[in-house]
């Protein structure tokens, strides 16, 4: 695995087994084994939001200490938890318990994303954007048949049964981890060629960057776009009397348009420039947003699922190369540990702030409120980043 493809195809793997094994361990069993457990409507929500609280707590700080002491350990540390918690839901026997292991497994993404992020950053400086969304798609391949896989064997066999398949991917990941790292180049085994910043003033040089500020808030309202649309859209399509086939059919459909066209703009981004990207993104989103409500058949509102699918892929296929392109390789853990902070928090807070929408207003004014909060991002990102040249004026080093 010493050449380029093989690294790439490699991590490509890692993260398909590993996404896979985290998505099948919630969809669609944990609901089900926690009301098994005997766990109340209050418990259910606290396990439920378990393991997203780590990707607000963890992200960053692992994110610099990866820049010190090497992206490899930091990484490999991740893949242990995944490889580890799956056989924890084994011993689980109350609803609390569930809590914890929830909590404990979250760690794992938490600290994957941005690591991988940044090492893909380093790795392909020129096809960044490419590269990381080609990850990204692959990693959404693990998570797309995670539901499938998992329903079939809760259908024929046990919750043990599925833990263990679980156990049994996130394993492969670790295995096919550490034999990556063992036969590749230095990048990934120790620390960053240039020397690392310590974490205060990687921090204080990241803060300080308005432009990476901004663009971690457009990555956060793209998120808290995209969680509450996802949740609210299927409970729209139902409410309107579309049959469950063709919600399924209209999620699906929606899934596939990310995963598809994600490679295409993070190529795209390296081309043209990451802001063009951004912005056309953001429109695309919001115009998507703004008409969905006014629309009953199944075909108008998979249509507009579908372009605001490639409203999210474009956005959330340039700002992390974009952030990248913002610091020197030596606080790229910092950098994408940062962003992805800033991308919890806004995923965490879209569906609690829509569902408080759509239960005072209805749906309609909801998703035009979406929509707003795009226009709004669009705005202060084309002032905050100016309007020169694209390509060049927002690289840390010119091509």
């Amino acid at each position: 695995m010493r050449g380029t493809t093989g690294f790439f195809a490699g991590i490509c793997a890692i993260g398909a087994l590993a996404i896979f094994s985290s998505t099948m361990s919630k969809n669609p069993v944990l609901p089900l084994f926690a009301k098994f457990l005997g766990a109340d409507g209050a418990q259910l929500g606290i396990i439920a939001a378990a393991s997203t609280i780590p990707g607000i707590l963890v992200s960053l700080p692992a994110g610099s200490l990866s820049d010190i002491y090497g992206r490899r350990r930091v990484m490999v540390l991740s893949l242990f938890v995944f490889a580890s918690a799956p056989f924890l839901y084994l011993i689980v026997t109350a609803p609390w318990h569930l809590m914890l292991v929830r909590f404990y497994h979250g760690f794992a993404t938490a600290i994957f994303v941005p690591i991988t992020n940044a090492i893909i950053a380093k790795r392909y400086p020129e096809r960044k954007g490419e590269r990381i969304s080609l990850f990204s798609s692959m990693t959404l391949v693990g998570r797309s048949a995670a539901p499938f896989v998992g329903g079939f064997i809760l259908l024929v066999s046990s919750y043990s049964s599925l833990y263990l398949v679980v156990g049994a991917s996130a394993t492969l990941s670790l295995i096919v981890g550490l034999l990556l790292f063992r036969f590749s180049d230095g990048e990934t085994r120790d620390a960053s060629e240039s020397k690392p910043l310590c974490i205060v003033e990687s921090l204080r040089a990241i803060t300080m960057n308005a432009k990476i500020l901004v663009t971690s808030y457009v990555e956060a309202t793209q998120y808290f776009t995209f969680g509450a649309f996802e949740f609210f859209l299927i409970l729209y399509a139902d409410s309107i009397g579309l049959g469950i086939l063709g919600i399924g059919a209209m999620s699906g459909t929606q899934l596939v348009a990310v995963g598809i066209s994600k490679p295409i703009f993070g190529a795209l981004s390296d081309r043209i420039g990451r802001r063009s990207v951004i912005i056309g993104g953001l429109v695309l989103g919001a115009l998507s947003l703004f008409v969905v409500s006014g629309l009953t058949g199944l075909l108008p509102i998979t249509s507009m699922g579908i372009i605001y699918g490639l409203g999210f892929s474009a956005v959330t296929s340039a700002t992390v190369p974009f952030v990248s392109d913002l610091v020197g390789d030596e606080s790229y853990g910092s950098a994408m540990g940062f962003i992805s902070t800033i991308m919890d928090i806004g995923q965490t807070m879209g569906p609690i702030v829509t569902g408080i929408m759509v239960a005072v207003f209805s749906f309609a004014p909801s998703f035009i409120f979406l929509g707003c909060v795009l226009v709004i991002s669009c705005v202060i990102f084309a002032l905050a980043t100016g309007l020169g040249r694209d390509r060049f004026d927002q690289r840390a080093v010119p091509p």
